[in-house]
């Protein structure tokens, strides 16, 4: 089988991160994003992975070089010319996607989530539509596109409604797909939006259909839902007893959902907990309080310092009695000086906080 992640541009609402790392190779869960997403297709029996980006992916190939040996799966870079939207890269890669009969899967890669994609394949087959897309149900539909169901079939989808203002139905597109070959016949290679061009086309024929996602779902693309994201992400390693946790029986864990690299050093008394990723050799001092945060590779916490609702980028320092909170983020090789208080601040890679920011501000 095949798969196409969307990856696009420059991760542009992920920054200050992606102003030092391509978004796919942000560290979610202390792995790489886009290894999620790699790992759970090749755990499917895909074999053929393209990664559609628009712009040069030098940079990425050589850590995802590695994981294909280690997933059995060849990685092909579809790198567009022009943006092509989300269609027009699955007529850019047909080559790849159309080699054989089998369907293909289609990844948005801000997309975590407990991927589904034996039961997927099983439900697409079974129903002998053209595309099925994941479906999540959501507390707000009128913030979004939703799915409207054909009366007299299960899971057909009969059209989908913008922002409804009345109720409709309480499921929307998740952002993962799987779809025949023949589905690339429809695309022209032109900037094209599967949702608002090819999608209605197969609602049309009565050949596009639905399957409810289980569990967590989050698209993680800007801070306060990667935040969110880990929370959830974090809370579903629970669940299933992962021993990729940190044991709640540790003294400095509160509250569970603790991931902390084994390189990682954790000082005297304190709380680190719920929902935190501390990643490789981060340094936390003694007395430290985190709480709802990441703290990716190579950064110190010194002692006494509070953080809360952050992401402490790479390299990065937070000064003795600091407090950070408010959705901060700290981009690579930060200095935040002791005392000093953030407070959703967006700091620029290689920078010295030594004012407070009280309110929520991009620190170039």
């Amino acid at each position: 089988m095949k798969g196409l992640i969307l990856v696009g541009g420059y991760g542009t609402r992920l920054r200050p991160l992606t102003l030092t790392v391509p978004k796919p190779l942000v560290e979610f869960g202390n792995r790489p994003m886009i290894l999620h997403q790699i790992e759970a297709l090749a755990n499917a029996g895909v074999t053929d992975i393209v990664l559609a980006v628009n712009y040069r992916p030098e940079v990425m190939v050589s850590t995802l070089q590695k994981y294909e040996k280690e997933y059995g799966v060849k990685i092909t870079f579809s790198v567009e010319t022009e943006p092509l939207g989300t269609a027009g890269p699955l007529k850019l890669a047909q080559e790849i996607l159309c080699k054989d009969k089998s369907p293909f899967f289609v990844l948005n890669s801000d997309v975590i989530c407990d991927y589904p994609f034996h039961d997927l394949i099983k439900f697409h087959e079974s129903h002998g539509g053209m595309g099925t897309i994941v479906a999540t149900k959501v507390d707000e539909p009128s913030k979004y596109g939703v799915i409207v169901h054909d009366r007299n079939t299960p899971n057909l989808i009969d059209r989908f409604v913008e922002k409804p203002v009345e109720f409709v139905g309480n499921r929307i597109n998740a952002g993962l797909y799987i779809m025949n070959p023949e589905v690339i016949d429809m695309i022209d290679l032109k900037p094209t939006s599967i949702e608002k061009e090819i999608f209605p086309q197969l609602v049309e024929k009565s050949q596009l259909y639905s399957f409810d996602l289980e569990g967590f779902w989050m698209d993680v693309g800007q801070p306060k839902d990667f935040l969110s994201g880990t929370c959830l992400y974090l809370t579903s390693l629970t669940k299933k007893g992962s021993k990729l946790l940190t044991s709640p029986e540790e003294e400095f864990v509160q509250g569970g959902n603790v991931m902390i690299d084994p390189t990682a050093k954790i000082g005297k008394g304190c709380k680190i907990g719920p929902n935190v990723t501390i990643g490789p050799n981060v340094v936390v001092g003694d007395g430290v309080r985190i709480q709802r945060s990441v703290i990716l590779a190579n950064s110190i916490v010194k002692d006494h310092a509070w953080v809360k609702s952050t992401i402490v980028g790479w390299n990065s320092e937070v000064g003795k009695w600091a407090r950070l909170e408010g959705c901060t983020v700290l981009g690579d090789d930060v200095k935040v000086k002791d005392e000093i208080y953030v407070n959703g601040g967006k700091v620029l890679p290689h920078k010295t906080i030594s004012a407070n920011v009280e309110h929520e501000a991009i620190i170039m």
